[in-house]
């Protein structure tokens, strides 16, 4: 049974969000604030998993479920937090009637924070007259902002996962908004509706998809972010051109999303049987893991350029011991700390540890250069990342 003050509790909360986005810079639009003001976050995310304090006993996080019938102070406190709701594990939908509590598991659906989705928006220039291909609706929240202030009949979002968006299409409906939603696998966007002038993608790809530049109109943006199997990460808005090829430039922050699901990473074995085929004796690392391991903002950025050098290498570390695979080429690397230094062991076609230092070096030596200096450039036959002082780095083949 749901209090009877609901709509007034989440009026005010709304209210209070709206302000602390606007008193932080995210939210400076009239037209944004006042849809953040209006739509109900919390008719979009009936239950969602929150972190509990402790991990169980094998050291795995224990996500609680929150439902309104179960605790309704804390699901409507969550709903209108700045915070990403995880509505999703491994592809497998709750049930929200009776739920269970999840010990570890990945993601595979999310009410994305709030501050990222306005913000979004805000980087794509969507206006007042656009017509916009949102991929990946989620729960439906994001696709409401959208309908607000744009209205139902220019915005299409698709979503890939059919059981997902019949519940985000109950809670769009129920609200009155009436965008064109479909089950469509974001890679190929959605052609029936074509061409949009906006395409924004909450979810990322390890290359831009070549549907996309052609159903985006010339002079079009696209908003999206790359990512690929290191778990790197960076945005991207393009400029789309008449020639169908299209630019732009990387955009600061550290931002991630999920994988669309048929880019998500390949399963890679035992990591032991992958080194026990390297040579016994390695050398000395120019530079440790950390440079792109560390909880930092720099580490991001340079996953990012690592994984543009190595684009189909998988990172995990057992012990102490980092290695590297690549089920493409059958390479291998291993990292293994010594007396103040690694030691690097490689074997296969692709040298994957030597191709991160390259980037890394060159990157020392043209001075540290932020996201925001880097241009992606996407043309027939390929993707490249490119900065004047630096080899272009090209991205997987979409």
């Amino acid at each position: 049974m749901m209090p009877a003050d609901l709509d007034t509790d989440a009026a005010r909360l709304r209210a209070a969000l709206a302000k602390t986005l606007a008193d932080d810079g995210v939210l400076t639009d009239p037209g944004w604030r006042q849809a953040v003001e209006t739509v109900p976050r919390h008719a979009f995310v009936p239950g969602f998993y929150l972190p509990a304090a402790e991990r169980d006993g094998q050291g795995l996080t224990v996500w609680e479920p929150v439902t309104a019938e179960s605790d309704h102070g804390r699901w409507l406190a969550a709903a209108y937090s700045d915070t990403t709701l995880i509505t999703q594990f491994d592809g497998d939908e709750p049930d929200w009637k009776a739920p269970a509590a999840r010990h570890g598991g990945a993601p595979t659906s999310s009410s994305t924070l709030p501050s990222l989705v306005v913000r979004m928006w805000a980087d794509a220039d969507v206006q007042e007259g656009h017509t916009v291909l949102e991929i990946g609706t989620g729960t439906g929240y994001s696709t409401a902002l959208a309908c607000e202030v744009l209205g139902s009949a220019d915005v299409t979002s698709i979503e890939v996962d059919p059981h997902r968006l019949q519940q985000a299409a109950s809670a769009l409906y129920g609200c009155g908004y009436t965008p064109t939603l479909a089950v469509a696998d974001g890679l190929y966007g959605y052609w029936p509706e074509a061409s949009f002038d906006r395409i924004v993608a909450a979810c990322s790809f390890r290359a831009v998809p070549p549907a996309l530049l052609a159903q985006a109109r010339p002079g079009g943006k696209i908003l999206l972010t790359l990512s690929g199997w290191l778990y790197g990460y960076a945005r991207v808005l393009l400029t789309v051109g008449a020639d169908g090829t299209a630019e732009g430039r990387l955009l600061g922050g550290t931002v991630s999303f999920m994988s669309a699901r048929t880019h998500a990473a390949p399963a890679f074995g035992n990591p032991a049987h992958w080194a026990a085929g390297l040579p016994e004796t390695g050398r000395a690392a120019r530079h440790s893991p950390e440079r792109i391991t560390a909880a930092t903002e720099e580490a991001f950025h340079l996953r990012f350029l690592a994984q543009c050098a190595v684009p189909d290498a998988q990172m995990t570390t057992v012990g102490e011991v980092v290695h590297l695979v690549d089920v493409v080429t059958g390479s291998a690397a291993t990292l293994t700390p010594g007396e103040g230094r690694w030691e690097v062991r490689e074997g296969g076609p692709v040298k994957l540890w030597e191709r991160i230092e390259r980037v890394l070096s060159a990157y020392d030596e043209s001075g540290r250069p932020g996201p925001e200096t880097f241009t992606l450039h996407v043309y027939d036959g390929g993707q490249h990342l490119r900065h004047p002082h630096l080899p272009g780095l090209p991205l997987p083949r979409p």
